[in-house]
């Protein structure tokens, strides 16, 4: 037989509720009050929930705003080199129709990215009007 000493009965955190029921033992599945009871012990509210919530939505923002931003910069790319091709006297259609799908995408959450982007897109359409295609 193994003898196991200096093992104490443990600490008692200030505030804490026992989880044990009148007889001593453990209760499993409490009812709703009970549960209220025990969030209001530990100090979870509503507000923490409603905190959570609102990292949960700030993610799919950033991602329109990455997805915005790779956008401006793609149709960025695209009028300089239609800057470049119309220098030598040609424009490539294929870009042209690139540089109209580009125009239309899903709003950026950030509104200064947002009207950067818009301000891109509205240069874009001016030149896709400029040779007669509607974006």
């Amino acid at each position: 037989m193994v003898v196991i000493r200096g093992v104490t009965g443990g600490t008692t955190v200030p505030g804490a509720r026992s989880t044990r029921g009148a007889s001593g033992g453990f209760r499993v599945g409490g009812g709703a009050e009970e549960s209220r009871e025990a969030n209001a012990s530990t100090g979870v509210s509503a507000a923490t929930a409603i905190g959570l919530l609102a990292v949960q939505e700030s993610a799919p923002a950033g991602e329109r705003n990455a997805r915005a931003f790779r956008r401006g910069e793609d149709m960025l790319r695209e009028l300089k080199a239609l800057q470049l091709e119309l220098l030598e006297g040609r424009a490539d259609p294929a870009r042209l129709q690139e540089l109209a799908r580009l125009t239309e995408g899903e709003k950026p959450a950030d509104p200064g990215l947002a009207e950067a982007v818009q301000a891109i897109a509205l240069r874009a359409r001016l030149e896709l009007a400029r040779r007669g295609i509607e974006s």
